[in-house]
Formats: C-alpha cells, structure tokens, sequence
C-alpha cells in the first residue's frame, strides 16, 4: 500500500470510527452529513469523496460489523465438531450479537427507509448474497459429511437466511434467555422440520 492509500484508508477509518457514535446515539435519519462534518472535523466533500453519501458511510459500518461478526464466529467455529453443532453454535452466536450490539436500532431504521439509490440496493444485495454464500459453504460440508440429507444447497442457504433475519428482528424486543431459546428453537425447526412423520 503506497502512502495515499494508506491515508485514504486512514481518513476512511477515522470518519467511520467518529460517525459510529453518532448513529448509534441519534439513529441513522436523525445523523446528518452536518453532524459528521463536526465530529470528524473532515469537510463535506471530504465525506462524499469517502463513502459517496452518508447511506455510503453507513452500509460501510454495516460491512465493517459484518466482517467483526465473522471474523469473532470464525475464530470459535471450530469449538464445534459437526455441522448441526456449528449451526446451533451460529445461532446463538448471532442472538447475542443482536442484542448486545450498539448499531442495531440504526440498522433497522435503515433498511426500513425506503429511499435508497440503486449502487446502495447493489451493495444490500451484495451483502445478502454473502450471507447466503456463508451459509451454503457451511451447510454443504454437512451434506459432504453426511449430516444433512438435502441437496438443495442453495434453498436451504436462502430459508436458513431468511429465518435468522426474521428472528433478528424479533429477538430485539426480548431478553437474552429468550431470544436463545428462539434461536435454538429455529435450528431445531430447520434441521428436524414441524410436521409429525406418518413413518
């Protein structure tokens, strides 16, 4: 990395570090370019040259969480021997990283404001195909070990995405033992299904 790398990723890191607060503490409508400019000390155009908008800087947060969230699982994966047992183990990972995490309520508030440029629902796309790749990796080496039967890899990697994002945003309003159980309850549904067996 040459020296204007380094300080266009040193200005980058320090524009995020001092926008967290700021949306953590005020919400992502209520945060204004305005607010960063202050906090930062950096110009406005400084900013927009960065991140492009502040719907830029924030998705950069959310990518920054992201990569900590995986970077913490990675690390503790391998504490769990089999597939099914990563999967709990996944689980109660991401319960307690929603309900402990500061940026969550901003989060919700952004993905639930409906004006978004499309390079931003390019990017939310990109990250949603990740999860779902992250998923499809892991459930595969169940299949390839036997674990799972399945062999629509790519269904199960979107159903398994779409019930965790579901409960993320139930799990918020409940207290730490509960969200655990619903979350456990969740693998439990997914891997063992709800229907009595008529066998």
């Amino acid at each position: 990395m040459n020296k204007k790398q380094l300080q266009t990723e040193q200005t980058k890191k320090r524009i995020a570090d001092a926008s967290r607060p700021l949306f953590i503490k005020k919400g992502y409508k209520a945060t204004s370019i305005e607010d960063i400019v202050k906090a930062t000390g950096c110009s406005a155009g400084n900013i927009y040259y960065h991140f492009k908008s502040k719907e830029g800087l924030f998705l950069h947060l959310i990518e920054e969480w992201d990569r900590e969230w995986e970077e913490t699982w990675l690390a503790k994966e391998s504490l769990y021997a089999t597939t099914v047992d990563k999967l709990y183990g996944m689980a109660e990972h991401m319960a307690l990283e929603q309900i402990n995490h500061p940026l969550t309520k901003a989060v919700d508030e952004f993905y639930n404001n409906a004006e978004k440029n499309p390079e931003v629902e390019a990017r939310i796309e990109q990250m949603t195909q990740g999860y779902v790749n992250f998923n499809k990796q892991l459930l595969q080496r169940g299949i390839d070990s036997g674990e799972i039967s399945h062999a629509n890899v790519t269904g199960l990697a979107i159903i398994l995405d779409s019930l965790l994002y579901g409960l993320s945003l139930h799990s918020r309003r409940m207290e730490r033992a509960q969200a655990l159980d619903a979350y456990r309850l969740a693998i439990d549904v997914f891997l063992r299904g709800i229907a009595k067996s008529s066998r």
